[in-house]
């Protein structure tokens, strides 16, 4: 079993280092597949069968003759006391494997149980302010006591305070690099990735050992903290930087976006702000906005023990405009999935987002997962 195990870490890593090769074509190989160790072993027909398997990809595998690399990266990692997760082992979070380009293997300090944790991806600004970092602090605090784990990337500011407040409530939390797992980055957070690792989180990178720390491996990362998480909180963020790239990412993969308000004349809370104005962000007030929007069981059981709800508001007791009826209307007949809604109403996008945004915030429609929208 373990020789097995070890030829198919062997065939992972060494995939990853053909170049061009790319996450999307090794996931289909691996799924192709049932014994990905064999691989290496496949004709040419065999490999091109396979989708998006061109001949210069099923080329660059059958000449392949790297392999001392392959065992020397592997010994490396073992002297670091780091392991290798790769894209077919049971320990590879399964949200993450969902999006459209997952790595294909990653490097890993720390418990594996943490990274298939449900959680929130918690990102801002390096440059936090005290505003910003009393939000994170509390809202992290408050999930993290709910029973969430903690993802983020480890940098200065909100992403540290982030996984700070995670670990003083005994919660997990996932770190992931921008740079090799040999290498952590920055350095003055050297001692909280040894905390994290310590206390039952993780830390994790799709950087091979020996990785420095280069800007455009930054926007690389994002999309794993994304892809981990059930949802994105972003508390700190100017209109252009990494929480703003990783809030795209989020959204592109079907994630729940979150972000809380800040004053107009705050510069680095102008993308929290931005968010929320397109529709793109559910304003967060309190912990609440963002666990009722959750697929965890902690709302189930929330739901299942209130005592004597509110009363829903009817829509038609409500001054609405024209295009704010008709959006009522439509979602009688059941939930509406925003993309669908806009070509029965033949109306843009960002003018129907901020229609239902107004009507959330009137509390006569709710957002669920997948950007569904129905009355309350």
């Amino acid at each position: 079993m373990q020789k097995s195990s070890n030829q198919k870490l062997r065939t992972l890593l060494a995939l990853s280092l053909i170049t061009g090769l790319g996450s999307k074509r090794i996931k289909l190989l691996v799924k192709a597949f049932d014994d990905p160790s064999s691989i290496f072993k496949r004709s040419k027909r065999e490999l091109r069968s396979v989708e998006s398997i061109g001949e210069a990809s099923s080329l660059s595998i059958l000449t392949f003759d790297k392999w001392d690399e392959v065992d020397h990266l592997i010994k490396e990692t073992e002297k670091v006391k780091s392991q290798i997760i790769t894209i077919a082992d049971p320990e590879y979070p399964t949200l993450l494997k969902q999006i459209y380009d997952p790595p294909v293997l990653f490097w890993i300090k720390g418990n594996p149980d943490a990274l298939s944790k449900q959680g929130v991806g918690v990102i801002g600004t390096r440059n936090a302010t005290p505003y910003g970092k009393k939000m994170a602090e509390q809202l992290t605090k408050e999930m993290g006591e709910k029973g969430l784990c903690i993802f983020s990337g480890l940098a200065h500011g909100i992403d540290a305070i982030s996984h700070k407040a995670a670990l003083d409530v005994a919660a997990f939390t996932v770190g992931v690099l921008g740079s090799g797992i040999d290498n952590f980055y920055p350095k003055e957070n050297a001692d909280l990735a040894n905390r994290i690792v310590k206390e039952g989180g993780a830390v994790i990178t799709e950087f091979p050992l020996g990785t420095k720390p280069d800007a455009g491996n930054f926007p690389v990362r994002n999309r794993i903290v994304s892809g981990m998480s059930l949802g994105v909180l972003v508390v700190e963020s100017g209109i252009k930087g990494g929480s703003m790239i990783t809030a795209d990412l989020a959204l592109d993969q079907n994630r729940e976006v979150f972000a809380v308000p800040h004053a107009l004349d705050n510069l680095y809370g102008t993308g929290c702000n931005y968010l929320i104005k397109t529709g793109a962000a559910k304003l967060v007030q309190t912990v609440d906005d963002i666990l009722e929007e959750l697929p965890i069981e902690q709302e189930k059981k929330t739901s299942s023990t209130r005592k004597d709800p509110p009363k829903p508001k009817l829509w038609r007791n409500e001054e609405l405009d024209d295009l704010s009826k008709k959006v009522c209307e439509l979602l009688e007949l059941g939930e509406v999935q925003i993309d669908a809604m806009r070509d029965d109403l033949e109306v843009n996008t960002s003018q129907l987002l901020v229609v239902l945004l107004q009507l959330e915030m009137k509390e006569l429609v709710t957002q669920k997962v997948g950007k569904y929208f129905e009355l309350r």
